[in-house]
This record gives structure tokens, C-alpha cells and sequence, in this order.
């Protein structure tokens, strides 16, 4: 069973039916019980740091979300969903994440600019993933495939060997990270047609 954690802020329906599209049973529950007990485990977000975190803390979600992670069982963090996974966040003063992965998030800097021209914060829009590495979720997608933002940070995290993605957008920066059984993308695989779904339907077939 796949789990979407429903704690207030995220566009669960349109993950709910991505992964029906590529013939996945996914359940989007607000119950900690429900997470505790699922085989695999997908934080979707949108909206700002501070307020998902005290979502989380205030739906009771913190520890099941860390205990499915350091049990091993598979886990997928979209857009805000990656970001919480870090450490800390600038987003609205200094706010403590999960801790999950060392790091930080941080705001793109004002004048960014590509080919001479600014660039509009956030980064909306479709943008190319460069693949640092190999991992299962992102088997079939080939280095260059565009997929779709909405995001006015950006994830550093400590270690950059956990990065499995990076986007220039003005600036490199990291787009997915995979570390063991946690995968997360910043970009939204739901909202980004086949190779969205294929990302999707990698993670679904993961052992448990």
C-alpha cells in the first residue's frame, strides 16, 4: 500500500491519480496510524516551510514519517516535500526541517539571469534534469528530459553525492537527491506527463 500523507497543504488527488494512471493503488490519509502500517510512503507540498512543518508536527506525522525512513521502507518527497526532508530553511526566518538529510534550503538569489536576461523567481515552468548518478526511480529517463517546477527555493544539501539531479536555472542547483530508501524531487513528477509518470511508476514497483 502506498501511502500520500494528507497534513493540510499539497495537491494529493493529482499524485492519487498519477499513480492509478500507471496502475498503483495509492491512499491519501491523514491518519499517522495509516503511515505507520504502509508499504511505501510519499510526502507531497505546497505552500511554505514554516506551516508544513507545524502541519506535520500538529497531525502527529513527524515520527511515523522517521520511523518508515530509518525502517527502510521506500519513500518519495515531492516539491516542499524534498525540502522538509532537510535540515534547516530560510523560507520566513530560520525553521527546522526533519533532519533527514543534512542541509539547508535556500531562497534563489535576486538577479539571476540566463542568456543576459533576469530571470523571474519563482522558477516556473518546464526546466531539464541533468543526472548526477544512477538510481532505479529515474530508470528510463534519460539526462536532458524535461520535467515541471513551481519553487522559490532550492535545496544545498552538505553531502552532494546524495544528489541524483541537478537544473540550471541562472545557477545550478539540486533537483533530485536519492539516498537509500529516500528519493525526492523537487521538480513535480505528476504535473510532468510520461517521464513524470514513469518516475512515478519506478517507485512504486521499489521492494519494500
Amino acid at each position: 500500500m502506498i501511502a500520500i500523507i494528507d497534513y493540510g497543504m499539497g495537491n494529493l488527488r493529482s499524485v492519487q491519480k498519477a499513480f492509478e494512471k500507471v496502475g498503483f493503488e495509492a491512499t491519501v490519509t491523514s491518519d499517522p496510524n495509516v503511515v505507520l502500517e504502509a508499504d511505501k510512503i510519499v510526502l507531497p507540498g505546497v505552500g511554505a516551510f514554516p506551516d508544513c512543518m507545524r502541519n506535520l508536527e500538529q497531525g502527529g506525522f513527524i515520527d511515523p514519517i522517521l520511523k518508515v525512513i530509518a525502517d527502510g521502507r521506500p519513500f518519495f518527497g515531492i516539491c516542499l516535500g524534498l525540502q522538509l526532508l532537510f535540515t534547516e530553511s530560510e523560507e520566513f526566518g530560520l525553521h527546522r526541517g526533519l533532519d533527514v538529510i543534512p542541509g539547508r534550503v535556500l531562497r534563489f538569489p535576486e538577479g539571476l539571469k540566463e542568456k543576459g536576461e533576469e530571470l523571474k523567481v519563482p522558477h516556473m515552468g518546464w526546466n531539464q534534469l541533468t543526472l548526477c548518478r544512477e538510481s532505479p526511480v529515474f530508470e528510463g529517463i534519460d539526462d536532458g528530459t524535461n520535467v515541471y517546477f513551481v519553487h522559490s527555493y532550492y535545496v544545498k544539501p552538505d553531502d552532494e553525492k546524495v544528489a541524483a539531479a541537478s537544473t540550471t536555472y541562472g545557477m545550478d542547483f539540486c533537483s533530485a537527491i536519492c539516498k537509500n530508501n529516500v528519493v525526492a524531487t523537487q521538480f513535480h513528477p505528476e504535473k510532468s506527463q510520461e517521464k513524470g509518470l514513469q518516475i512515478l511508476k519506478n517507485f512504486a514497483g521499489l521492494k519494500a
